[in-house]
């Protein structure tokens, strides 16, 4: 049962930070998802990050490793407002917006992975 909660605790904190983030970077950037872009991002690096140190060896419990990726990392990323923005910007014609949108998201996400975990390869080397 205490798991469960580490996950709700970490799921609590990573829609607040979603909403912060999102709302910032929207506003900054009206025309643009450029806050589903960035949590994407961020959340992306984040997990690989995380995962390539679990799998490293680094210890970490079971209870906190599921509170930081099943709970906060997937209340971060957004991948239905991704879906949803992609969509409505296809509805409105905004074809290349949509492609732009879409490629983003997937090839930066895999890019942050990426860059997780090499970040995990230089601090364990």
């Amino acid at each position: 049962m205490i798991h469960i909660l580490y996950i709700g605790i970490g799921g609590f904190f990573g829609a607040v930070f979603r909403f912060i983030a999102a709302r910032f970077f929207n506003n900054l950037f009206p025309s643009f998802p450029f806050g589903t872009l960035f949590v994407n991002i961020l959340g992306s690096f984040i997990i690989g990050f995380i995962m390539y140190n679990v799998m490293g060896g680094k210890q970490i419990s079971p209870e906190i490793r599921d509170m930081l990726l099943i709970g906060f990392i997937g209340a971060f990323t957004t991948m239905s407002a991704l879906a949803y923005e992609s969509f409505r910007l296809y509805e409105l014609s905004q074809f290349l917006f949509f492609g732009l949108n879409l490629f983003l998201n997937v090839f930066l996400s895999l890019l942050a992975v990426f860059a997780g975990k090499e970040l995990y390869l230089i601090l364990n080397k």
